[in-house]
C-alpha cells in the first residue's frame, strides 16, 4: 500500500500523511506534529523488523511458534531491541520511535524536521538502500527498516559528520529533512566524482562510494585553504552513479550565524579550524 503524503510549506516544510485503515507509519521521537483522533500512537524502543517493531500498533504476534515462542523467543526479542537502541544511542539518535496506525477510516498525521529547510519523500523499491546523515530521518512506512551504518575508522575520523549514517532498506516511502534548500546530483554527470563540504550531504543511494580527502597538501596553499577557507582540513568525496541530495545550509554554518548575531562569535578570521568555542 503506497503511503499518501504531501510536503507543504517553504522555509520550514512539513509532511502531512494520509493513512488508510490499518496502515502504519513511524517517526523518530520529536518529529511528530499532529494527528487526527482516529490515529493510535504507540512509542517503542524497537524499529520495524527488530524486536517485534514491525507489528502494527495494537497487533499481536503469535508466541506459539517453535522459533519465536516461549522464554527464549522473548529473550532474543529483548536482546534485539536492546542492540537497536544501543546502536541509536551510540549514533546520537533518539532511543525511541513513535508508531501511528489508523484505527477507523482514513487518518492524518503531520511531521516536521527540527531545522529550517526542505523535506523529501524517497521511494524504496527493495533493490537499493538509501544512506542519510544523522538527524535526516523524519518518518517512514512500517515496511521500511531503519538502521545505523558505521562508515569506517579512517573515513569517520577524518570526516566528522560522515562517521555514522542512517540506513533505510526495504520497500515503501521514507521522508527525510535537511537545512536550507536541496539540490539533486549524480556524480556520473560530473566525471564520476564530486567533492562536497562534509556538512552539506543529506542522503545518497547505495552504490555511491563515500570517502574523505584532505584539502590540498601540507604546503602554503593547502594551509591557507584549511585555515581561512572555512572548510577545515577535509572534504567529502562521492563517486559512482546514483542519486545524491545535498543541502545549502550546514548546521555548523547556522550555529555560527546565530552566535555572530548574538555577539558571541568566537571563531575570528580563521573559520572553524581554530574555533575557541569550547561548547
Amino acid at each position: 500500500m503506497t503511503l499518501q503524503q504531501e510536503i507543504v510549506g517553504s522555509a520550514m516544510q512539513m509532511a502531512v500523511v494520509s493513512l488508510q485503515p490499518g496502515q502504519t507509519v513511524y517517526c523518530e521521537a520529536g518529529k511528530f506534529l499532529f494527528k487526527t483522533a482516529n490515529v493510535a500512537m504507540e512509542t517503542r524502543l524497537s524499529g520495524p523488523g527488530g524486536g517485534g517493531g514491525g507489528q502494527p500498533a495494537g497487533g499481536s504476534g503469535s508466541g506459539s511458534g517453535s522459533g519465536s515462542g516461549g522464554m527464549g523467543g522473548m529473550l532474543r526479542q529483548a536482546m534485539g531491541t536492546a542492540m537497536q537502541a544501543g546502536q541509536r544511542a551510540l549514533a546520537g539518535e533518539s532511543l525511541a520511535f513513535q508508531y501511528f496506525t489508523s484505527t477507523g477510516g482514513e487518518g492524518t498525521v503531520g511531521f516536521a524536521g527540527v531545522l529550517p529547510g526542505e523535506m523529501r519523500a524517497l521511494e524504496l523499491d527493495g533493490t537499493r538502500a538509501w544512506m542519510a546523515e544523522k538527524d535526516a530521518f523524519v518518518a517512514a512506512e512500517s515496511t521500511v527498516e531503519f538502521g545505523i551504518a558505521f562508515q569506517g575508522g579512517k573515513t569517520g575520523r577524518s570526516g566528522g559528520e560522515g562517521f555514522i549514517l542512517e540506513k533505510f532498506t526495504g520497500r515503501g516511502t521514507v521522508i527525510i529533512c535537511g537545512a536550507g534548500n536541496f539540490i539533486d546530483l549524480d556524480p556520473a554527470d560530473f566525471g564520476g566524482r564530486i567533492e562536497v563540504d562534509t556538512g552539506c550531504i543529506v542522503a545518497f543511494e547505495e552504490g555511491i562510494r563515500y570517502g574523505v580527502q584532505r584539502i590540498g597538501g601540507l604546503n602554503r596553499q593547502g594551509l591557507m585553504n584549511a585555515v581561512f577557507g572555512g572548510e577545515g582540513l577535509s572534504l567529502a568525496t562521492l563517486e559512482g552513479h546514483g542519486r545524491v541530495i545535498l543541502q545549502s545550509l550546514t548546521i555548523e554554518g547556522l550555529a555560527n550565524a546565530l552566535r555572530k548575531a548574538q555577539g558571541g562569535d568566537k571563531q575570528g578570521p580563521t573559520g572553524g579550524l581554530f574555533s575557541t568555542d569550547a561548547g
